[in-house]
């Protein structure tokens, strides 16, 4: 189990090597507000992070356009699929965006759900996809640019930064969460563990140091942070406050916005 004083080591690591640490935060399941989103935003305005929220079109309540209206423009909009469905077939991982369904019928869905974001949140709404659950029928990626989308985002290191032309995947590497054998926070020796073998992977990539059961890592991409704020207990929350306040000590780290992200204008392997 890893230690806070282990990411200080690794990101002092990054300082010296005259290199800047790149982060980014993905929150999924957003709909409507609630006193979990509150918290959610006042985080992230105390720890000065931007945050993009994946939000559900089918679900999504025009109160959650109003709430985030005075957030500021550190705060986007991803499309976190359509209904949030499972369609998987019995005894499958769940998943919305399966191969088991008809290709004009998610092509319908996945446009529907641009114009239901696009109309609540305007230029907040950014044209970057979230699949329920991190999983999607890998056929569908190549027509997603024909959809309007220009940005996917799933968890883990991502196999390319460009899974189809005019397409740009960034993804998550850090859930704060278990799910099994129920949802809590997942402790903080091993989410520290994460965040700090991702960095390690990062900063140096011929020594090997990939996380466990990755076969490559893109040094290029944005460490990622994954939560969920209406499934998080307080050890989460607290966990996160301590996290944010840690990395806003390092002169190393600089966070990265879902724009930026999304726009392939971050600088080559996290340099400043």
């Amino acid at each position: 189990m890893s230690t806070w004083r282990e990411l200080e080591q690794e990101l002092e690591a990054w300082a010296r090597s005259g290199r800047r640490a790149t982060f980014w935060w993905r929150d999924d399941d957003a709909v409507e507000p609630s006193p979990a989103l509150d918290r959610l935003l006042e985080l992230a305005a105390t720890g000065r992070a931007p945050l993009a929220l994946a939000v559900i079109p089918a679900r999504v309540s025009s109160r959650l356009a109003a709430r985030l209206a005075g957030a500021g423009e550190q705060v986007a909009v991803l499309q976190h699929g359509f209904d949030h469905a499972n369609h998987a077939p019995e005894g499958e991982k769940r998943a919305e965006l399966n191969e088991q369904r008809p290709r004009a019928v998610l092509r319908e869905e996945l446009a529907r759900g641009r114009a239901i974001l696009a109309t609540l949140f305007g230029e907040r709404a950014l044209p970057v996809l979230v699949p329920p659950w991190n999983r999607m029928d890998q056929d569908l990626i190549p027509e997603l640019p024909g959809l309007g989308f220009r940005g996917l985002s799933t968890h883990t290191p991502r196999a390319t930064a460009n899974p189809a032309s005019g397409l740009i995947q960034c993804n998550t590497h850090v859930d704060v969460l278990r799910w099994k054998p129920e949802c809590g926070f997942l402790g903080e020796g091993a989410a520290l563990g994460l965040l700090i073998r991702h960095l390690s992977a990062r900063r140096c990539p011929d020594e090997g140091h990939v996380p466990a059961g990755d076969a490559s890592l893109d040094p290029d991409e944005p460490t990622g942070l994954l939560t969920h704020h209406l499934a998080m207990d307080e050890p989460a929350w607290d966990f996160m406050a301590r996290l944010l306040e840690s990395l806003a000590r390092q002169p190393a780290v600089r966070w990265v916005s879902a724009t930026e992200a999304f726009g392939a204008t971050a600088g080559p392997g996290g340099h400043s």
